[in-house]
């Protein structure tokens, strides 16, 4: 950590952005301490062992998956809707592990992924001005000036929301749901019979194979645990500060503070000024760290954020997830890959090819054509390679939801087809039959990636 003097509330006193008004201060010094005196929802050792993971991608040894909801909602909290994107990122991290032969540490965007930040503060519908939605958390999406008043028991309801999400992310993780001999039960039904659900089954048919050559050799889920249980993470923006300072606590083993909402925590691209309050928030935390770094982020500010979070140059500490959309990666990457380089800090990368392609359809909706997505994870892997370095993540917003948000894919989504299902509270996301032909497009990039390594010519940055 940085010399400087920190404390979980010493973002106080720095400039902050994002963040809501709230009407009642009384009702929201009430909250805070309310959730100072809950328990944590994670704990430090499962951060650092992230922190360890996220060491070996770091290295070039491993894959992060960061994925899940745009925004988290109360309304459409409901068990099934865990499983299912839990199932969706299982299916991804089998795709990528088995094709590729590369191990996946596998992150959600869930259990707390509740505030959004907003290009404006307010929206004016019919001549009404209102406060932006900015998430269930602060409000509630009806144009209203009741549902708009940021609330703070809204913090409360997240809490224990994120307490049940995680309980059922444990059990699935640890329980046997996630045993390897499981993975032909894992097919959501709406892809069972698509392209995507084909070339799944078959993956899922050598897999099979390998695992029976296995248990021919004493390898089963009783005797190898691997087999039948996985490390699940959750992470979320670090927006809403006074919920993440009521969450951040001292670790007794080590003596060091963490923000015990989550695993990992990022800062976003419209909140990442290192002299503001979001990095001074993280700067003093444990847990590993994330920055968005989209078109706007120049080299010199990139290097100054990570002097801020990562002074010490520790391998697997912080995420650099460039978001730049496909028609800038080769215009903008470079320069921050370089300036990275030749300061020899060590950093994971990672791409998020969701929010730098988003549009708005001829009839109105918030989009993203898919085969722009995949365009701007191809350049990433392209530019990362002439550079000699490595990309070693992604970062996706995704449900096992059959939703019609993204345009394109293996279904063929149009702009007319939009409305079919489209659910999200925010941002469009990735349906499973899309998340899966990612993961295929993934693992062919990493087979890549394996032979350049084993042919000694990309580097990585130790630090």
């Amino acid at each position: 950590m940085s010399a400087k003097k920190w404390s979980p509330d010493s973002w106080r006193s720095k400039d902050i952005r994002q963040v809501p008004v709230y009407p009642d201060a009384a009702a929201l010094t009430a909250a805070e301490a309310r959730l100072r005196g809950y328990p944590p929802l994670v704990f430090a050792g499962e951060a650092r062992r992230l922190r360890e993971e996220l060491a070996e991608v770091a290295a070039g040894k491993a894959f992060l998956l960061q994925g899940g909801d745009c925004a988290e909602s109360f309304a459409e909290f409901h068990p099934d809707n865990i499983r299912d994107t839990f199932r969706v990122l299982l299916q991804m991290s089998v795709v990528m592990t088995f094709a590729a032969a590369c191990p996946v540490v596998k992150v959600g965007r869930m259990a707390g992924q509740f505030a959004k930040p907003r290009s404006a503060d307010t929206e004016t519908i019919g001549g009404v001005t209102l406060p932006s939605y900015r998430g269930d958390s602060i409000n509630r999406m009806e144009f209203t000036e009741e549902a708009r008043r940021a609330d703070p028991e809204r913090m409360v309801q997240a809490y224990n929301q994120s307490a049940a999400t995680l309980n059922l992310l444990r059990a699935f993780a640890q329980g046997g749901y996630a045993d390897l001999h499981q993975v032909h039960r894992w097919t959501l039904g709406f892809v069972e019979n698509s392209p995507q659900g084909e070339r799944y089954q078959d993956l899922a048919e050598r897999l099979d194979e390998a695992l029976a050559f296995m248990a021919a050799c004493g390898l089963t889920s009783e005797t190898a645990p691997q087999l039948r249980e996985t490390e699940f993470y959750t992470s979320h923006e670090s927006l809403l500060l006074g919920y993440e300072q009521a969450m951040t606590r001292v670790d007794s083993t080590s003596g060091d503070w963490y923000d015990t909402s989550a695993h990992m925590l990022w800062v976003g691209d419209r909140t990442r000024d290192p002299d503001d309050a979001h990095i001074e928030f993280l700067r003093g935390i444990g847990n590993p760290v994330g920055c968005k770094a989209g078109p706007t982020m120049d080299p010199d500010s990139l290097l100054r954020v990570i002097e801020a979070l990562n002074p010490e140059n520790e391998a697997g500490r912080l995420v650099v997830i460039t978001r730049m959309g496909h028609d800038q990666v080769e215009a903008k990457l470079p320069a921050l890959i370089r300036a990275v380089e030749r300061e020899g800090r060590s950093v994971v990368w990672s791409c998020d090819p969701m929010h730098g392609n988003t549009i708005k359809s001829s009839n109105g909706y918030k989009t993203r054509p898919f085969d722009n997505i995949l365009e701007e994870v191809k350049r990433c892997f392209a530019v990362h390679r002439a550079e000699g370095t490595y990309l070693g993540g992604v970062h996706v917003e995704l449900t096992g939801q059959n939703v019609t948000e993204c345009i394109g894919g293996a279904q063929a989504i149009t702009e007319a087809g939009l409305a079919d299902r489209y659910h999200t509270h925010c941002d469009p996301r990735l349906n499973a039959d899309q998340s899966i032909e990612l993961s295929f497009l993934l693992a062919q990039m990493l087979k890549e990636e394996r032979v350049q390594q084993n042919g000694g010519v990309r580097r990585i940055a130790t630090g």
